[in-house]
């Protein structure tokens, strides 16, 4: 008999754990059963088992990766060593830095008051609130 032993593999919210995806263990399991997390683009569940190779789609916030697992480990390590764990597309970079760049430019436009409203600011800001709540 011949034993073929498992292609080796971690499971996939300790892989996320430890690439720095998540910070915790458990923000990691929550993001695969909520669906934030497609590997080959089937969703997956946090037991499954990564090999080099395979493809994933991490969605976390407004971000979106579209990365290849290049490395394993189930030990979370420094942040250099997390990003050789896994390789991002082109495509999914200048898409992520685009994004991005948008929100950073229309949050440009935008200034805070440099005091509080004062009582007829307050009342016509709430005059404002009632014409959108009918």
């Amino acid at each position: 008999m011949t034993d073929t032993a498992p292609a080796p593999g971690v499971r996939l919210d300790l892989w996320l754990w430890a690439a720095r995806f998540f910070k915790t263990r458990s923000l990691a399991k929550q993001a695969i059963e909520t669906g934030k997390v497609d590997v080959g683009g089937q969703r997956a569940k946090p037991a499954r088992t990564v090999r080099i190779g395979d493809a994933l789609r991490v969605v976390r916030g407004d971000e979106v990766f579209e990365i290849a697992v290049a490395g394993l480990s189930d030990t979370r390590g420094p942040a250099s060593v997390a990003q050789t764990l896994y390789s991002e597309s082109d495509a999914s970079r200048e898409a992520r830095l685009a994004r991005i760049a948008q929100a950073r430019a229309q949050r440009a436009g935008y200034q805070a008051p440099e005091q509080r409203p004062d009582k007829r600011a307050r009342r016509l800001i709430r005059a404002l609130g009632d014409i959108d709540a009918s």
